[in-house]
């Protein structure tokens, strides 16, 4: 049997531990164990939060997980299995309305726009911000969906909104769905093709933002754009 949760003296208690020094000092085992409130006869609640921590490897994959794979773990009922999914969204949501700034300045700022669309999907996605002279953003359409091999990204597609809607720049922002931001050597490639075809056109390709897993990379800033 884990250690029941009301055994621990006062101060270790997650609720406790809570509100005495906010929510930010507590771990996600004690964290997903408020969520399940309770554990079972033969487990607390903090027993019960560390299998579902083990079982899933890490909180990207459990953010992704069924009702049904939460439930196929002992003393993970449809009640508790709920609740873990509810909560993860909720907190997907609060980031997702986070308000990003009006004018898009930085690789962060690119981040703090786009980053909750596109660090969970299970597929590369390519995105355009496209920008006005002032460096707002006007649009940000999908323009490549699957594996973005650079013989398969034409520039015809990635600058046909852009000219339809009298960009002065453009971002390119793509994902890495293993949560590795670190660019390949087709990224580079990619890259290289749409800022060549961007000189043409006389659209700036200002950056090229790769999404991982709560983390970001500007090819830019790596020093491809030299």
């Amino acid at each position: 049997m884990g250690v029941v949760i009301r055994d621990l003296p006062t101060g270790e208690r997650p609720r406790e531990k809570l509100l005495k020094h906010g929510v930010g000092a507590l771990s996600n085992r004690e964290l997903l164990a408020i969520v399940l409130r309770v554990g079972t006869r033969q487990r607390s609640a903090l027993s019960l939060a560390d299998e579902v921590l083990v079982h899933f490897g890490s909180l990207r994959d459990l953010r992704e997980a069924r009702c049904e794979e939460l439930q196929a773990i002992e003393g993970i009922g449809l009640a508790k299995a709920t609740q873990v999914l509810a909560a993860l969204e909720l907190g997907r949501r609060v980031q997702a309305s986070v308000r990003v700034p009006d004018v898009v300045r930085t690789p962060q700022d690119v981040s703090d726009l786009i980053m909750e669309e596109l660090r969970y999907l299970d597929r590369e996605v390519m995105r355009l911000l496209i920008l006005d002279t002032k460096n707002q953003v006007i649009a940000t359409p999908t323009v490549s969906v699957g594996v973005l091999d650079a013989s398969m990204v034409h520039p015809r597609e990635i600058f046909k909104d852009c000219i339809r809607r009298s960009a002065a720049s453009v971002i390119v922002v793509h994902n890495h769905p293993s949560g590795d931001p670190s660019p390949s050597a087709n990224d580079i490639e990619v890259t290289r093709r749409l800022r060549r075809a961007g000189e043409i056109l006389g659209i700036d390709v200002l950056d090229h933002i790769i999404i991982g897993d709560n983390r970001f990379v500007s090819l830019k800033e790596e020093g491809f754009f030299t």
